[in-house]
């Protein structure tokens, strides 16, 4: 039996060099559409050539393929959120419920406001749920909507839709990361919320006036006849009627009440498609082109469920809205984070992440440079772990006695995990978050990921409160 060689700090670094510059060769040749395969596949080059380096120093496949299953195996939920939010879309667009939101937001929305107004929406919505997924996948889907109607560019709609659902997500305490990160530092959840605010609420302030700034500097030269024009091509093809708003507040009802997000949203998919039977028979009649309602309702739901559904107007505009592409448009989505698994999995189980985090630890040596290379440590475990969860379980637990020791309260520790791994994952391609919320917008991460302005700032912000020594708790002797 090999004895498995030690790991230096150069070795460790090879894997992660390989995939930065295999990604970026990505970006220069295929741009936007690196996520349409180059990118799975340069995950998966980088995690084989992790395994090269792990196995000729010494440590065996089967560890390693362990590695990767039990990574795999962590991501398995998140794979079925990501369907069903393919599916709820489907359903929630041949029901009426999408278009029905645009319909109305499109009555009382001011361009000029609206940046601020996504954002501070999306905000309350996810602060009520407790989850930023849920909150893009149905309210985010409908303002984008709204936005792209009335001219706004998507990547700063969209931008403004992500800063609301991560302030609101990390301030819920209904999140699972929320709760995930006192947890691993040994904090009370309700003082972790207040701690926490004293970062992110300055945070979201500066956001909403860049938004307000940004809006106000904006001709979106969308007139009152071309609002008409498009609730008109709405209303031709849809029948809207407020009760169909019953739907997702009922999906909020289930969140609110910590029914997990897999059932809640199962439920809310099959919600939209009693309401495309009830509401909407033309749609349905059209879409399924026989003289057979329950097979007109069965086919044309299984579809909107599983595949690309598209609703064709008079207006080409209102036609890019109104399409999706069901469970098959998350399928590179899904292809992506098992790529991106395999290549967090073998560098764990090689020992190579273990060894970029220990040498982290050692560049810290007083308060400022502790807080900051845990920001760093959180932000690397999103680029190469690919997972949020990771990003605050790892750095929790490497950092904990290191915040002890410097005489620091384990609040602070919890802090900074929120302030810099929940908030970045979504600004990685890769990362479960940041291609989940791509595939669900339609935007690039790449594309939003300038306009996501709290998920910016708030690392920014942790690091700046540590270099100044403003509220900073230290434990008392």
């Amino acid at each position: 039996m090999n004895k498995i060689k030690p790991v230096s700090l150069s070795i460790a670094l090879l894997p992660i060099l390989f995939l930065i510059t295999l990604l970026s060769l990505n970006v220069y040749y295929y741009g936007d559409d690196a996520l349409s395969g180059a990118n799975q596949m340069t995950l998966l080059l980088s995690g084989a050539f992790c395994s090269f380096l792990a196995i000729i120093r010494g440590t065996p496949w089967s560890k390693i393929l362990e590695g990767i299953r039990s990574s795999i195996s962590d991501t398995l939920p998140a794979l079925l959120i990501l369907l069903l939010i393919g599916a709820l879309a489907g359903t929630w667009l041949i029901s009426g419920i999408v278009p029905a939101m645009i319909y109305y937001g499109l009555q009382i929305v001011n361009p000029t406001y609206f940046l601020i107004a996504a954002c501070i929406v999306s905000a309350i919505i996810s602060l009520v749920t407790g989850s930023s997924w849920s909150t893009i996948a149905t309210i985010g889907v409908a303002l984008l909507g709204i936005g792209k109607a009335i001219g706004m560019s998507e990547a700063m709609v969209a931008g403004a839709i992500i800063s609301g659902a991560y302030f609101g997500d990390k301030m819920s305490p209904l999140s699972d990361t929320t709760n995930l990160a006192p947890a691993m530092a040994g904090v009370d959840l309700f003082t972790h919320i207040r701690y926490m605010s004293y970062t992110t609420i300055p945070s979201i302030c500066i956001t909403l006036i860049i938004f307000l700034f940004l809006g106000l500097n904006l001709d979106t030269q969308t007139s009152a006849d071309d609002i008409s024009i498009i609730q008109n091509a709405i209303n031709s093809k849809f029948n809207i009627s407020i009760w169909l708003f019953s739907v997702p507040a009922i999906v909020i009802g289930l969140i609110i009440k910590k029914i997990p997000a897999i059932p809640a949203l199962f439920i809310g998919t099959i919600l939209g498609g009693i309401a495309a039977i009830l509401f909407q028979s033309e749609i349905i009649t059209e879409l399924g082109g026989s003289n057979n309602y329950f097979q007109n309702s069965f086919t044309v739901l299984m579809d909107a469920m599983a595949r690309d559904v598209s609703i064709v107007t008079k207006n080409s505009m209102i036609n890019e809205l109104l399409s999706t592409g069901g469970m098959n448009g998350m399928l590179n989505t899904v292809w992506l984070i098992l790529c991106a698994m395999c290549f967090g999995g073998s560098m764990e189980a090689s020992g190579f992440l273990n060894k970029l985090s220990t040498s982290f630890i050692k560049m810290a040596t007083n308060t400022a440079s502790l807080v900051a290379t845990t920001t760093g440590t959180c932000v690397f475990f999103n680029l190469t772990a690919s997972d949020q969860y990771l990003s605050i379980i790892v750095p929790g637990k490497m950092f904990s006695e290191s915040y002890k020791k410097n005489g620091l309260a384990p609040e602070n520790l919890s802090r900074t995990l929120e302030d810099s791994g929940t908030v970045t994952s979504v600004l990685i391609p890769w990362n479960t978050c940041g291609a989940t919320q791509a595939s669900v917008l339609g935007v690039s991460t790449l594309t939003y990921l300038p306009f996501c302005f709290f998920n910016i700032i708030s690392p920014f912000m942790t690091m700046m409160y540590a270099i100044i020594g403003i509220k900073i708790k230290t434990i008392k002797a």
